[in-house]
């Protein structure tokens, strides 16, 4: 509906969301197998074990985005007004993913004292966390990417430029997520400087310079 608004062949716009969620999954995965090397590299074999968990977001968005450009260049879409409509569109859908990994109880946070802490007791839980409050750093994310969508939307008719939203989502997003990291228990994420800077929030650093 939001492709017709504006103006754009609306089955070329479901076709790119359909193969940019697919790579973009396989760009999730990929990312956290590079997390996780050193363990992969002996069980290489578990690289293919999906439903055992182990996506990366920001996987995702590296490897779709040259994707994204190819397709619009072979159909002659316009960049920056197609990348508009996906940075409203996808926060809802990762919203709705961070949900989905509080069922799983994956991407938890680190133990608290707060009266909103949760008590997960998934295997995918670290074993220390396991049966204790922790903040539930999913549904900080998830309640930060619905304000997010919410905004988006209400801007989207108010935009003075093409691109706008997709710059506002990058730096609200990677801001978000870098403060989210800190509240967040799960080792398995990975760390570029150990106990101080996470994979994500160096792409979140990089993202917002960018």
């Amino acid at each position: 509906r939001e492709a017709v608004r504006i103006g754009l062949p609306a089955e070329r716009i479901v076709d790119l969301g359909f193969w940019s969620l697919l790579v973009g999954m396989i760009g999730a995965r990929i990312l956290f197998i590079i997390t996780r090397w050193s363990y992969f590299r002996e069980y290489p074999l578990e690289m293919l074990y999906v439903w055992e968990g182990g996506l990366v977001f920001y996987g995702g968005p590296i490897v779709a985005l040259p994707f994204y450009l190819w397709y619009c260049r072979k159909h002659a879409l316009p960049v920056w007004k197609v990348l508009d409509l996906a940075a409203v569109a996808i926060p809802i859908a990762h919203a709705f993913g961070r949900l989905g990994c509080l069922s799983s109880g994956c991407c938890h946070g680190k133990a608290t004292g707060a009266g909103w802490g949760i008590i997960l007791k998934s295997e995918l839980v670290e074993p220390h966390l396991r049966g204790i409050p922790l903040h539930p750093t999913q549904i900080y994310e998830a309640a930060s990417l619905f304000g997010l969508f919410f905004y988006l939307r209400w801007r989207r008719r108010r935009e003075k430029f093409d691109g706008e939203l997709a710059l506002i989502y990058v730096i609200a997003y990677s801001i978000i997520r870098s403060v989210i990291e800190i509240f967040r228990g799960d080792s398995i994420r990975g760390f570029v400087i150990e106990a101080w800077l996470t994979t994500s929030q160096l792409i979140s650093a990089l993202a917002i310079v960018a």
